[in-house]
């Protein structure tokens, strides 16, 4: 697992997310800790590292 700190695109916060780098590809969808709204994540990993992450706005 690796810890990822990333801004929030709703409210701006620093927010911090765990990635399990085993697994390849990840797209899914969680709420931001600080402001509840969903945010969708794409993490791409290769070998045991993060090598892309994208936090994306899911509009209400």
């Amino acid at each position: 697992m690796y810890e990822h700190f990333f801004t929030c695109p709703h409210c701006w916060e620093e927010i911090s997310m765990l990635v399990d780098t085993s697994v390849p590809y990840q797209k899914y969808v969680e709420d931001c800790e600080v402001c509840c709204n969903p945010i969708e994540i794409i993490a791409t990993c290769e070998e045991g590292e993060l090598m892309a992450f994208e936090a994306i706005s899911l509009e209400q």
